[in-house]
């Protein structure tokens, strides 16, 4: 099935994007969660959309993306969220609250879709994330999670 990546997939490719994949992992998995639309005629319009939106948000060389990678690993992240008494999270810690840490520990605006978290955070205590910066340049931030 031909399809139309409206978000960045690791490994399958960036916003914009006319892939082929199964009919089962579209129509099951990138077209529900929007990561993806069905490719269609009238849809090649919305490509040159989304390659627009893309080209703004994209950091532009690697040069700036290193910068930005020595900015982030050598920052602090703090977040306060709520927890039982065993130190285990009511809920768990998102991309958006990792990028809202970031961006109020003075670190530079990061886009939540680019933060790899791995397996869900559901404890207290200091954990590593990912964040894709160029497709060459990945970063690694710790964020100690505190309980409120």
């Amino acid at each position: 099935m031909k399809i139309i990546l409206t978000n960045e997939v690791s490994g399958l490719g960036a916003a914009g994007d006319v892939v082929e994949v199964r009919d089962g992992y579209a129509r099951n998995y990138l077209v529900p969660r929007g990561y993806a639309i069905r490719w269609t005629k009238g849809g090649e319009k919305d490509v040159e959309q989304i390659r627009r939106a893309r080209k703004i948000r994209e950091i532009a060389t690697i040069e700036q993306a290193n910068e930005i990678k020595g900015r982030l690993e050598g920052l602090r992240v703090g977040l306060q969220v709520r927890a039982g008494d065993q130190g285990r999270l009511f809920g768990s810690v998102t991309p958006a609250d990792i990028a809202d840490a970031i961006r109020t520990s003075g670190g530079p605006d990061v886009d939540k879709r680019r933060i790899e978290v791995g397996s869900p955070i559901k404890s207290l205590g200091a954990h590593q994330v990912s964040i894709r910066l160029h497709a060459d340049v990945a970063a690694t931030v710790n964020v100690d999670v505190a309980a409120s």
